[in-house]
C-alpha cells in the first residue's frame, strides 16, 4: 500500500484473500510518467554504453576470451544470483530511495573507473568489481522502478507510461547505447566513463520531481518475524497459484531461452551460412530493434484493434518466426523479417505482461513478483545459449535453429487454454 494516496480494496481469486493497492490520483500521473520514463531513457542509455564499454576496456587488457567475457558476464549473473533477494528489499523499503541507492552503487562504480582511467591504473579487477557492482544496481532499479509504476500513475494512463519505458529501454540498450559508447570511446576513455557518471547523475536527480510516496505497507508492529526465505517462497507461491501469471511465466522462460539462441548462434550463421559481412550482419540486428521500436509505437493500436490477449499471442508468432526462418532459409531478407517480427512481438508482450501484473499484483507483493518473473527471463537466456551451441555442434546451425522453432510452437497450446480474455481483465 502507497501511504501518500487512497486505497482501494481488491479480492484476489487465487489466493482467496483480500489486498488492498495503490490508487494515485490522476493530477500527478502525467508528471510522473514523464519522470519515469526520462529516468529510464538516461539509465538505459547509460547502460547500454557500459555492456559496450566494459568488453572494449578488457580487451585492452588482456587477450584472454574467457576473461573478456566473464567481465560481460558480470552485468547480468547478478540476476541470477540475487534478483530475489532484492525482490524482499522492494517490497519493505520506499522504492524511490531504491532507485536513488542503485544509482548512487552506480556513480561509485563509474568514479572509481573514471579516476583509474584518467590516471592509467585501470586494471581487470577493477572492471570485474565495477561490474558485479552495476549488474547488481540494475537489478534493484530495474525492479524497483517496475514497481514503483502503479503507486505513480493511475491506472488509466500504465499502459502508456509502459509502452514510453520499454521504448526508451529499448533505444538506450539496443540503438543509441552502442553507438554512443563507440563515439566516447574513440574520444577517449576518460570523457566515456565520465559522461556516463553524469547520466547516472542526472536521472537520480530526476526522481526529484516524482509525486507522492512509493513504501509498500510492512508487517504490523506486532507480528512475528518473517526471514527473507520465507518472503521469498510467498512471492513465488503467489506467482505459482495464479494461473495467468505462471503461464506467462513459463512462456516466457521458452521465449527468452529462444532469444538467448539466436543472439547466441546468429553471428556464426551469418557468418559461416548466410556469408555475410559485419554490415549485412548489422542491418540483420538492426532489423530487431526496429522491430522492437515499431511495437512501441503500435501497441496501443494492436491493443485496440486486436485485444491485449492477442497481442500478446503475436510475439508467440513473430518469436517463431524469428528462429524458424534461418533453419529454413540463407535468404538475408527473410532472416531479417524474421528478426523484425520477433522484436516487434517483444515489445507487445513486454508492455503487455508489465501492464497485467501491475493489476493483478497487489502492492507489497509486487518486487517480489517482478524479480522472480525476470528469473524466468534472465534464467533461460543463457541456458539457451548453451544448448543452441550444443545442438549446433551436434546436429549442425539450422538443426539448432529448428528445434528452438519446435519449442516455440508448442507455447501457443498453454497460452491459449490458460491466458483467457476473462482472465486477464480480472484481479
Amino acid at each position: 500500500m502507497v501511504t501518500a494516496v487512497p486505497e482501494r480494496t481488491q479480492t484476489d481469486k487465487s489466493l482467496g484473500t483480500s489486498t488492498r493497492g495503490p490508487c494515485p490520483p490522476p493530477g500527478p500521473g502525467r508528471r510522473n510518467t514523464a519522470v519515469l520514463v526520462g529516468f529510464t531513457a538516461a539509465t538505459n542509455l547509460a547502460d547500454g554504453v557500459m555492456k559496450m564499454a566494459l568488453p572494449l576496456l578488457a580487451a585492452q587488457l588482456t587477450n584472454s576470451p574467457a576473461q573478456v567475457t566473464a567481465v560481460s558476464l558480470t552485468l547480468t549473473l547478478p540476476w541470477l544470483l540475487v534478483a530475489l533477494h532484492i525482490g524482499v528489499i522492494v517490497d519493505r523499503f520506499d522504492r524511490r530511495r531504491l532507485l536513488w541507492g542503485a544509482n548512487g552503487m552506480r556513480l561509485a562504480a563509474m568514479g572509481c573507473l573514471t579516476v583509474s582511467a584518467v590516471t592509467g591504473g585501470l586494471t581487470l579487477g577493477q572492471l570485474f568489481t565495477a561490474g558485479v557492482i552495476l549488474g547488481v544496481a540494475d537489478v534493484l532499479a530495474s525492479t524497483s522502478a517496475s514497481a514503483l509504476v502503479p503507486a505513480a500513475v493511475p491506472a488509466a494512463g500504465r499502459q502508456r507510461a509502459n509502452v514510453w519505458m520499454v521504448g526508451a529501454e529499448t533505444v538506450g540498450q539496443e540503438f543509441a547505447g552502442p553507438f554512443v559508447g563507440g563515439l566516447l570511446l574513440a574520444a577517449g576513455t576518460g570523457l566515456a566513463l565520465g559522461l556516463i557518471s553524469a547520466s547516472y547523475a542526472v536521472a537520480a536527480l530526476a526522481l526529484l520531481l516524482l509525486v507522492g510516496h512509493f513504501q509498500a505497507d510492512g508487517p504490523a508492529p506486532d507480528a512475528a518475524p518473517v526471514s527473507v526465505n520465507s518472503r521469498i517462497a510467498e512471492g513465488l507461491r503467489f506467482l505459482w497459484r495464479d494461473e495467468v501469471l505462471r503461464t506467462l511465466s513459463l512462456v516466457v522462460g521458452v521465449l527468452a531461452a529462444v532469444w538467448g539462441a539466436w543472439l547466441a548462434l546468429m553471428p556464426l550463421y551469418a557468418k559461416q551460412a548466410m556469408e555475410l559481412g559485419p554490415q549485412q550482419y548489422g542491418m540483420v540486428l538492426s532489423a530487431l530493434g526496429i522491430g522492437g521500436l515499431a511495437g512501441t509505437t503500435a501497441v496501443t493500436w494492436v491493443n485496440r484493434m486486436l485485444g491485449v490477449r492477442r497481442a500478446m499471442f503475436a510475439d508467440l508468432i513473430g518469436t517463431a518466426a524469428m528462429v524458424a526462418l534461418p533453419a529454413l532459409t540463407t535468404n538475408i531478407w527473410a532472416v531479417a523479417g524474421g528478426a523484425f517480427l520477433g522484436g516487434m512481438g517483444g515489445t507487445l508482450w513486454t508492455v503487455n505482461s508489465r501492464t497485467v501484473a501491475q493489476r493483478k499484483v497487489p502492492d507489497e507483493m509486487l518486487g517480489r513478483y517482478d524479480a522472480a518473473a525476470r528469473l524466468f527471463s534472465f534464467g533461460a537466456m543463457p541456458l539457451g545459449t548453451a544448448l543452441v551451441g550444443l545442438l549446433a555442434e551436434l546436429g549442425g546451425m539450422r538443426l539448432a535453429f529448428g528445434v528452438f522453432a519446435v519449442a516455440t510452437a508448442a507455447t501457443p497450446v498453454l497460452f491459449l487454454r490458460n491466458v483467457t480474455r476473462s482472465a486477464l481483465e480480472s484481479r
